[in-house]
């Protein structure tokens, strides 16, 4: 289901993201999760949720990386 606000997303979203990354992750999912309503528009045998999922974490690594400290940072330019 989508989020409306941060505090919906899940546990480990929350824990893992910093709070722009949060918002990054939300609006991707949200967005995913509309536009791939139809099982038609998805890849594979993923659900719905599944795909918003991937989504939204592919939005958040084209922003953000895990550095060696296990923590997400933004990508330097």
């Amino acid at each position: 289901m989508p989020a409306k606000t941060k505090k919906e997303l899940p546990k480990g979203v929350k824990v893992a993201l910093p709070d722009k990354a949060q918002d990054i992750y939300r609006k991707a999912y949200n967005k995913a999760y509309d536009e791939y309503e139809d099982t038609s528009k998805r890849r594979g045998s993923g659900s719905r949720e599944e795909t918003a999922s991937k989504v939204a974490w592919s939005a958040v690594k084209g922003k953000y990386e895990k550095s060696n400290d296990g923590k997400w940072h933004p990508k330097k330019k």
